[in-house]
This record gives C-alpha cells, structure tokens and sequence, in this order.
C-alpha cells in the first residue's frame, strides 16, 4: 500500500474533521508527520478492513499453499474446475 499524501501533525490537527469527512471519497493512505518523520498513517475503514483480511489470507500456510497451486495450474493453462460443477 502507497502513502498518496503526507502532512505534518499540527497541520492533521487543524484539518482533522475534513480529513476523516472526505477519506472515504478518495481512496487515499495519509501519513501524519511528526518532525518530518511518517508517524502515522489515516485511510478508510474499508481499506483498513481489506488489509486486515489480505494479511490474515497471507498468515494462512493452507491458504497461500492452495492459492500458489491454482497460480501455478492458471500458469500452466490447466483446465479449471468451477465450484458449482463440483456440489
């Protein structure tokens, strides 16, 4: 994920209530700075969200194993079997 802006904490202090007003609008990661230095980051809820369960996926051995198996199959132009075939 990209930071798509930075501003320094007194500024996100004054600007606060437009930040969390229009972040979900845009679908832009702010960094907060505190001397120049990324401190903190705001985004929407639902980027936050989406992270979350791409990191969990990522955490998941089984799941990675399975998902670099199907990559490979796709890689290899193996005929796919879709789910509703299968129940």
């Amino acid at each position: 994920m990209q930071i798509d802006s930075y501003i320094a904490v007194t500024k996100a202090k004054a600007k606060l209530l437009d930040m969390i007003r229009n972040i979900d609008d845009r679908d832009d990661t702010i960094a907060i700075t505190k001397n120049g230095i990324p401190k903190a980051v705001i985004m929407s809820m639902e980027q936050y969200e989406a992270m979350c369960e791409t990191m969990a996926i990522m955490a998941d051995e089984d799941m990675m194993k399975q998902m670099r198996a199907s990559i490979k199959d796709m890689q290899e132009k193996k005929t796919l079997v879709d789910l509703e075939d299968i129940l």
